[in-house]
């Protein structure tokens, strides 16, 4: 077992729902060893979200390539996917 705390990063996906995004941006996690510690996703009229919570304490790239490998996933699925580490994610999100 791990010891050391997990690296954290936040992963958001938008745009017109459809077959397959979950499976899409999950390969891309799962092929470069990042876990999902959390995830939520809907779909409203049409519409499709999802947030995702992921250990990238082992993943394979760099984090400025994991960026890359989801933003491409994502125009392939004609979604738009953003990757941000979490402390910044939550820094730019405090109140």
């Amino acid at each position: 077992m791990n010891s050391q705390p997990a690296k954290k990063a936040v992963i958001s996906v938008i745009g017109e729902d459809r077959v397959g995004i979950i499976a899409g941006v999950s390969e891309v996690l799962a092929k470069n060893n990042v876990n999902i510690l959390d995830i939520t996703q809907t779909s409203i009229e049409g519409l499709f979200t999802m947030i995702m919570v992921v250990d990238i304490s082992g993943c394979a790239v760099s984090f400025e390539d994991l960026k890359k490998l989801l933003e491409e996933r994502g125009k392939s699925l004609s979604v738009r996917v953003d990757a941000q580490r979490e402390e910044v994610f939550r820094f730019m999100h405090r109140i």
